[in-house]
């Protein structure tokens, strides 16, 4: 997010889970307040002042990126997410969304002698759905395991991040095509990703700062325009698709600013073969963080092809609608974007009002539609939006579930 997705993917979702992940799977670090009992919050989550950093690296300057290194892991950092999502449809056109996350946890900055072979410094969290436009039905998976006997780890060559029967690995002697492979109750998804658009470094020169702290910040990348093949089984039924895919890649070590609580975060790809990034930032007080930002990708071939950062002050997000959340809560459920010295003006909407994810840590996450115009021209598109900080943090009692959806229950029009 220039901040990026960097607050969005390492974000409580990571930071939280991971924390309970870590004291379920290795029985090593203090049980946290969250297990006690108590509840944890994005802002306690991330907040910067637990001492928790000491040992790690730190992202306190640009540094030099390297592919396909980068793709691989980053111990030295606390933490890291590999993160897709996507729109397929079949040949005749049916809708799928998917979004597939593999985060990485150091549970503390170096190796230490353990007799056991279970003992690990590394944990991993997955989250992985489905979304079945056609038939109103959102599908959750979630996972998490300790770095140790096989069960998850990540390498660079080949390339290979994987938890469990959860995988993404380099499909060839090369790094392309990257193969995805996750697995739910009711669905499986296989797919064939390729590079599509170069990658694209947000922020200044791919640092991602994330509050007025230095050292507060990412190293981010995104790949926004992959093309993607495979199928998807979905209750028995297996679906030939192909679409497009959005990588975001980031490590960090750094958290969240003490009055920061969540953000909205919309990942977009345009009908002109542009494509958007725009994370912002929401503070304790509801006012919008000056460190939200974005990035604009312009289409192949374009007089002039490089990318364009996006201050808050160069984006316009308004509401025009919301959802209530039968677990609590409530999120934006339509929004219009403008961005002037673009020309660009787009309304995004949900494909289905209810994408909730009631994992460890509740949020929203879901695919979406866009329709508007760019510099006087017509232009629609898909993409994803993430949503934080608008329900309860605690952890879920519910295992994460497959749930049909009825008519969008929204306050607000256009």
């Amino acid at each position: 997010m220039s901040n990026g997705r960097g607050l969005v993917i390492g974000t409580a979702v990571v930071l939280v889970v991971l924390a309970v992940a870590a004291y379920f799977v290795t029985r090593e670090t203090e049980l946290p307040p969250l297990a006690r009992g108590g509840t944890l919050t994005v802002a306690s989550a991330l907040g910067g002042s637990d001492g928790g950093m000491e040992g790690y690296a730190r992202a306190f300057e640009p540094r030099e990126f390297h592919f396909p290194e980068d793709h691989g892991p980053h111990p030295e950092f606390r933490t890291e997410w590999w993160y897709w999502t996507g729109n397929l449809e079949t040949a005749d056109g049916r809708a799928f969304g998917y979004q597939f996350t593999l985060f990485r946890n150091a549970l503390s900055p170096t190796e230490s002698q353990r007799d056991s072979a279970w003992g690990a410094r590394q944990v991993y969290l997955g989250h992985f759905t489905v979304t079945d436009v056609a038939a109103g039905r959102f599908h959750v998976a979630e996972r998490y395991s300790r770095a140790a006997l096989g069960l998850a780890g990540a390498s660079t060559q080949p390339f290979k991040v994987w938890l469990e029967s959860w995988e993404a690995t380099s499909a060839g002697a090369s790094m392309w095509p990257v193969r995805l492979r996750a697995q739910g109750e009711e669905v499986t998804l296989e797919l064939l990703l390729e590079p599509g658009k170069p990658p694209v470094l947000e922020g200044e020169r791919g640092l991602s700062q994330k509050s007025a702290e230095p050292g507060n910040a990412s190293y981010y990348y995104s790949m926004t325009r992959m093309p993607s093949r495979g199928t998807v089984k979905v209750e028995g039924q297996t679906y030939a698709v192909t679409g497009e895919s959005w990588m975001d890649r980031e490590w960090s070590t750094s958290a969240l600013g003490p009055d920061q609580v969540g953000w909205d975060w919309f990942s977009l790809q345009l009908s002109d073969g542009s494509e958007l990034m725009y994370y912002q930032l929401r503070k304790k007080d509801g006012s919008v963080d000056p460190f939200s930002s974005g990035t604009w990708v312009p289409p192949v071939g374009a007089a002039d092809s490089a990318s364009v950062h996006l201050t808050r002050d160069d984006v316009e997000l308004s509401v025009l609608g919301t959802w209530k959340s039968p677990r609590g809560g409530e999120y934006p459920s339509r929004w219009r974007l403008r961005v002037a010295k673009l020309g660009l003006e787009l309304t995004v909407t949900p494909k289905l009002a209810d994408q909730e994810l009631p994992v460890s840590v509740r949020y929203w996450e879901g695919t979406v539609t866009l329709e508007g115009a760019r510099a006087g021209q017509p232009v629609r598109g898909r993409g994803y939006v993430e949503l934080t900080g608008y329900a309860d943090t605690h952890a879920t009692t519910r295992r994460p579930e497959t749930r049909a959806r009825g008519t969008p229950e929204t306050r607000g029009g256009k």
